[in-house]
């Protein structure tokens, strides 16, 4: 289902930049965030664990918490807060 936006919505949206723009609905003041379907379908196969971004992306993001200091030994009693371990 499409929506089709009016003249003021379509100028707030071209002239927002790159930032998101947020609507509102009146009758129920439930905020939404209106972005471009590029943006928003590779937001999805991020977020979904389904995309390739897991199997390639793991190596950089890794290489960059360390060099964040994510490797530090002092860091590992983060590691004993994780439900998922025993």
């Amino acid at each position: 289902m499409n929506i089709y936006l009016t003249p003021e919505q379509h100028h707030t949206l071209a002239t927002n930049g790159p930032e998101p723009v947020r609507a509102i609905d009146p009758a129920t003041n439930a905020e939404y965030i209106l972005v471009r379907a590029e943006v928003y379908d590779r937001l999805k196969t991020l977020l979904s664990g389904d995309g390739e971004w897991d199997r390639d992306a793991y190596p950089a993001a890794l290489e960059v918490f360390a060099r964040d200091g994510w490797d530090d030994p002092r860091m590992d009693v983060y590691d004993s807060l994780d439900p998922r371990r025993s």
